[in-house]
């Protein structure tokens, strides 16, 4: 019998109605998440580890099953047609899985096969994708010789030698240096601009604000935030966030600049900072100080800053994205 399935908008890649996963424990790892993702953008989902994302993910690609909900990838419905829904998707997840006992080339060249292409068309593309990645010169490398980042630059090449309709990546650049991260950024930005649909989860908010054109955060299983960086950063309805460091009760001196600074929106405690937002940014620096001074405060550093993503996360949770 030949599956049907649904036929989705030209322009919704993904669809998520109710999904839910609580794991055997009792643990709400996604609770009731419903999203569309859009053909050809990049989308992060960003929050702290634990959140949900990678769970999230896991459904996506079929390697979950949901405890309730619908997830569909290009009109599949993944828990039904798991699959089909195989052949839509590719995946770099947080762990190397590149076979060992194959070269670089060879590891391409093989998934392309296990993916029906040719001989010719695998060899052909397995080439093709060594050189946009920057790999040509290690085709004969074993996988144990390569860097961190050059073999997390394969997994993706090797996510998409079958050419799907989305690309997932769970934390691409977890544990890389910043030189790797940049070239894997590059990569990602190249493979966005020849249309290909991206979804990442992250607990970077630099790497969610510079690739994605919209954003998801999450805490705890729960959806608080959607849309572009820029539009999550304008709810904060302020310009410049000052982080103070200082001596005795933070939260009495979270109050007492809250009460006594202007243009002030918010005032949050944060680990063993105090972060005001205020709406702009001349003066502010010295006003700071000047009050905390007075109400008797020893003030041991300041920094002044635009919102960020993370900026967003503390409001919506009260808590810092890294947590």
């Amino acid at each position: 019998m030949t599956a049907t399935f649904e036929i989705e908008s030209t322009d919704v890649v993904i669809r998520t109605e109710h999904l839910t996963k609580v794991y055997p424990n009792g643990v709400h790892a996604v609770e009731d998440l419903d999203l569309e993702l859009h053909r050809g953008e990049i989308f992060g989902m960003l929050g702290p580890n634990g959140a949900g994302k990678t769970t999230t993910a896991g459904m996506l690609t079929t390697r979950v099953i949901p405890t309730s909900g619908r997830a569909f990838v290009g009109g599949i419905d993944v828990v039904q047609h798991p699959t089909a829904a195989k052949q839509v998707i590719g995946v770099v997840p947080q762990t190397n899985t590149l076979d060992r006992s194959l070269d670089v080339w060879e590891n391409l060249y093989f998934h392309g096969r296990f993916f029906s292409m040719t001989a010719a068309t695998a060899k052909a593309e397995a080439t093709r994708l060594l050189e946009q990645f920057r790999l040509a010169d290690r085709r004969r490398e074993q996988i144990q010789a390569l860097s961190g980042g050059m073999a997390q630059r394969l997994m993706v090449a090797r996510a998409i030698m079958h050419r799907p309709a989305t690309l997932f990546l769970d934390e691409p650049t977890a544990g890389l240096d910043p030189q790797s991260r940049l070239a894997l950024w590059e990569i990602l930005r190249e493979l966005h601009g020849e249309g290909q649909t991206i979804m990442m989860n992250t607990h970077y908010m630099e790497e969610a604000d510079l690739l994605c054109d919209r954003v998801a955060i999450i805490d705890r299983g729960h959806l608080l935030a959607l849309g572009t960086p820029a539009e999550l950063k304008r709810t904060i309805g302020a310009d410049t966030v000052v982080t103070v460091s200082a001596a005795g009760d933070l939260d009495a001196l979270a109050r007492a600049l809250e009460s006594d600074l202007r243009g002030v929106e918010r005032v949050d405690r944060v680990d063993n900072t105090v972060r005001v937002s205020v709406r702009g940014s001349e003066g502010v620096l010295p006003a700071v100080f000047m009050a905390a001074e007075q109400r008797g405060f020893v003030v041991t550093d300041l920094s002044v800053a635009e919102p960020s993503l993370e900026t967003v996360f503390i409001n919506l949770t009260g808590k810092d994205l890294r947590e």
